[in-house]
């Protein structure tokens, strides 16, 4: 049986106080003491209300609530979870979300935006391409919540990000407990924050074990897994190639499983993000994961409760163990 949820009546009763000052709280309205306004608040942390926004704008006699996802490529496995943790967030408050990729082209990401908004669609979580984002402030009455990735150009913004320099610190500390020194990096873009902040990590964990920061083991700019696959082999052609990698995003890491299929070498690796049958491979794939619905959950809640300052809600990651980051470096 579902639960009833909680409504303003409930908050009236629970804080002692009118229906109307309940409202002229959650409303954000004016003439409501400090003492009712925190009795109130913690009335609503206590019942856990949440104010049904699509209800509140056709009181206002505004459309319903539609929200825009704009991401990079709906076809990745991060962010068709993205895409579903958003939806299913929005559907708690009546709301409908449409999609758009930019397929990594940023006068698309730009194309999009500007479609929504002339439908009337002025609420947009956007994971941002690596171009300047300066240009939204033309857009006014356009709310916008970024995920994954600070956007360029925008001091004043509301982020959920994950704990991209921790997370690389994780998987690099991982591989170094278990000997390695020679640790590559498989990344695609740093001028994402989101991909800038993991390799600082990852470097600042070696520097911290003694470790060399060796950039020529260092590759950039990887998307697919082709592309990555071809870097692994490339390394381990090398003189002194490296024991172990690192790869920055799931396709990376799909990269290296196939360029490891046939080879003799077993270099132990780490993933950041969780796919789907990582667990099934032999071994299976150690990841560094994070709860993605709370990345979705999160950046609804912030476009539904805009504010007159900059957030940054930081979702923590975890790394899971399962065999491919375990293997020890090879006997010399």
């Amino acid at each position: 049986m579902t639960a009833r949820k909680p409504t303003m009546e409930d908050v009236a009763r629970q804080a002692g106080v009118s229906l109307k000052t309940v409202s002229r709280v959650v409303n954000q309205e004016p003439h409501v003491s400090p003492v009712l306004q925190r009795r109130v608040q913690e009335a609503i942390s206590a019942l856990g209300f949440r104010r049904n926004e699509a209800a509140a704008r056709l009181a206002r006699g505004a459309t319903m609530l539609t929200i825009g996802l704009i991401m990079e490529n709906i076809s990745n496995e991060f962010y068709s979870r993205l895409a579903k943790s958003v939806e299913a967030s929005a559907a708690d408050h009546e709301a409908l979300v449409v999609f758009g990729s930019y397929e990594e082209r940023p006068e698309r990401e730009r194309m999009l935006v500007e479609s929504m908004y002339a439908r009337g669609v002025d609420s947009l979580i956007i994971v941002p391409s690596a171009a300047d984002h300066g240009w939204l402030a033309e857009h006014g009455g356009l709310t916008t919540v970024f995920v994954d990735r600070v956007p360029r150009g925008m001091e004043q913004a509301d982020v959920v990000l994950l704990d991209d320099v921790r997370g690389g610190r994780m998987a690099t500390e991982h591989l170094l407990a278990r000997g390695h020194r020679r640790i590559a990096l498989i990344s695609d873009d740093e001028a994402f924050s989101s991909v800038h902040d993991r390799a600082r990590g990852y470097r600042a964990a070696l520097r911290e074990a003694g470790a060399e920061v060796d950039e020529s083991l260092v590759v950039r700019g990887v998307f697919d897994p082709w592309r990555a696959g071809h870097e692994v082999a490339r390394l381990l052609a090398l003189d002194d190639p490296p024991t172990a990698f690192f790869a920055t995003n799931n396709r990376a890491a799909i990269g290296i499983i196939q360029a490891l299929r046939e080879r003799p070498e077993r270099p132990a690796y780490v993933g950041f993000d969780d796919f789907a049958l990582a667990d099934v491979f032999n071994p299976g794939v150690t990841v560094v994961r994070y709860d993605v619905t709370r990345l979705g959950r999160s950046a609804v809640d912030l476009l539904l409760s805009p504010s007159g300052t900059a957030r940054r809600v930081k979702v923590p990651v975890e790394l899971v163990a399962r065999g491919s980051g375990e293997r020890p470096p090879p006997a010399r």
